[in-house]
């Protein structure tokens, strides 16, 4: 028999269902040091999202009995006005803090992959946002823009101009909500862009000197087309994180006590999807139909996550 037939032959054998099941037996310690793993993402993960699923077809409010409700809760969904000025909202906060974040980002990666000196001092501060308490972000900026002692319209009196109603006016909430998203990811997406351009072969950028490109022409023809799977990332990440909004709008309304914190603010200025499905279970006790609106916001949040990785995609090929 040649090398190659025993060979072939040693495989076929190996490939047997049992001699299969005897090498998952011998590696029973490797499976057992990552089932903690796979144990909590069980529990933690995958059992509530098929609870979820199977309470959306049911009516409960925690304490009585469960009930099916078959279809009606999703048929309640798509005709709920409440619900679709919530999507209006989390689309326009998603535009006005994700387009400026994500220029800004790459302008902030650009700057410092251009710096020598104090490099790792600047990315610290960059990540700083990242890595603070989102809650203590909110309060900081809920003091910043309040309407009537908020730093922000203090200055804007001093300098002669109107306060403005940062957290009672249409849209200088959803401006407020985009800054406060905007000023937490914007350094986060800087780090990354900044890891993308360290990874340009020097090669390429030397060649793009010789042939007498700028440095507008280099960014804008040599780095922006490298970093296409970056691009693709930070877009999909962002719209991801960024549909998803609820503890900005949240917080920035738990102090007032006129207000109902998750109501998002006068006229519903402020509520997004996450914080009306948050309304509706654990305010209102409707788990049922709670449960209804997350797989609603899951099919928006992925549809619009395909969308844009589709257009980024084929704008950079």
């Amino acid at each position: 028999m040649s090398p190659a037939s025993s060979k072939l032959l040693r495989r076929a054998r190996a490939e047997r269902p049992g001699a299969r099941r005897g090498a998952v037996l011998r590696a029973w310690p490797q499976y057992l040091a990552v089932s903690p793993f796979y144990l909590l993402f069980a529990v933690f993960g995958l059992l509530p999202v098929l609870f979820s699923a199977w309470l959306a077809f049911h009516f409960w409010n925690g304490l009585t009995p469960v009930t099916p409700a078959g279809l009606q809760q999703f048929k309640f969904l798509a005709d709920d006005l409440v619900f679709r000025r919530a999507v209006v909202n989390t689309l326009i906060i998603w535009v006005l803090a994700t387009v400026p974040m994500l220029l800004i980002s790459l302008g902030l990666a650009a700057a410092l992959n251009a710096v020598r000196r104090f490099r790792l001092f600047y990315q610290i501060v960059l990540f700083l946002p990242s890595v603070t308490s989102i809650v203590a972000i909110a309060i900081f900026f809920k003091a910043a823009f309040n309407d009537q002692i908020g730093l922000v319209n203090v200055t804007l009196r001093a300098i002669g101009l109107h306060g403005i109603g940062w957290t009672t006016e249409y849209w200088p909430i959803k401006i407020l909500i985009a800054a406060l998203m905007t000023w937490q990811w914007v350094g986060y997406n800087a780090i990354i862009y900044f890891a993308g351009m360290q990874a340009i072969p020097s090669d390429i950028y030397e060649a793009a000197k010789i042939d007498g490109a700028g440095a507008f022409r280099t960014f804008w023809s040599v780095t922006v087309p490298m970093l296409r799977p970056v691009l693709i990332f930070t877009v999909v990440i962002s719209t991801i994180t960024g549909l998803q909004s609820f503890t900005e709008p949240q917080v920035i309304f738990s102090s007032n006590a006129a207000i109902n914190p998750n109501s998002g603010g006068p006229g519903q200025a402020g509520l997004t999807m996450v914080l009306y499905f948050y309304q509706q279970a654990f305010t209102n006790n409707n788990f049922g139909y709670g449960a209804a609106i997350a797989y609603g916001v899951f099919a928006i949040v992925a549809l619009f996550a395909l969308i844009n990785w589709r257009i980024v995609a084929r704008r950079e090929s």
